[in-house]
């Protein structure tokens, strides 16, 4: 999945400034694209084969207070009239706005079950929250998974295993901060051999000097089986040859 969702809140991010000039030329090697309905309008051919994930929670920015004080900003009924194929929500376990981030997600799952919409979420890391790690990501997955979302988005930790093991539905990996792309690649291999369905990544990708070489070097290690080594070794090829 590549994630170019980050505008919400973030506004125009590095690279990100014009979306349709980001996202179509990667688009063809994505399973899915994660964004907004605003972006989604505006600057994504409709003519694309994606799966389409749409951002649905917001309501804060990054100059904000606290960016765990989401709601729902966006329909189901728009997300069916957008041809989307899921929807996507923020989860903040263990900030002061936990309750009403959870009961977001309840509502939306309930409002997806109405017409058959798959329901993603995020479980987002505030500030507040620390370091990541297993306790907290099971237990933030875990959450997600009991109130009925159909997929759950975390972050990577050590010990990666014990949280896919206890989260009864599938978990993609979110790319996080930029890093380079042998340590994004890593990230992507060390995760599937952990259990992970997929991963999600937008910054270790179109903030890439090389951002088609490398999409195409991730999708070798999800779909391909291949390792971080092998992957790393394509990405450097197709630079070189683009």
């Amino acid at each position: 999945m590549l994630a170019v969702d980050h505008g919400y809140f973030l506004g125009p991010t590095s690279r990100l400034e014009v979306p349709r000039r980001t996202i179509m030329p990667l688009a063809p090697y994505a399973d899915a694209i994660m964004l907004t309905r605003g972006v989604l309008r505006s600057s994504i051919d409709p003519t694309i084969c994606n799966s389409v994930v749409l951002r649905v929670s917001g309501g804060t920015s990054i100059v904000g207070e606290d960016l765990s004080n989401e709601g729902i900003i966006t329909s189901v009924e728009d997300a069916l009239r957008l041809n989307a194929s899921g929807i996507a929500l923020s989860i903040f376990v263990g900030s002061k706005h936990e309750r009403q981030t959870l009961l977001a997600l309840s509502e939306l799952v309930n409002e997806g079950q109405k017409h058959g919409m798959p329901v993603l979420a995020v479980t987002a890391v505030g500030k507040e929250l620390g370091k990541k790690d297993v306790r907290y990501m099971a237990l933030a997955c875990r959450i997600a998974a009991e109130i009925g979302a159909h997929i759950v988005k975390t972050y990577y930790c050590d010990g990666f295993e014990k949280v896919v093991e206890s989260c009864p539905v599938p978990i993609v990996v979110a790319g996080g901060t930029k890093v380079t792309e042998r340590e994004a690649l890593e990230l992507t291999e060390n995760s599937i051999k952990a259990g992970a369905a997929g991963v999600d990544m937008g910054r270790n990708i179109w903030q890439s000097d090389n951002p088609i070489p490398m999409i195409k070097a991730v999708r070798k290690i999800v779909h391909d089986d291949a390792s971080a080594k092998e992957a790393y070794e394509l990405y450097k090829k197709l630079s070189k040859g683009k």
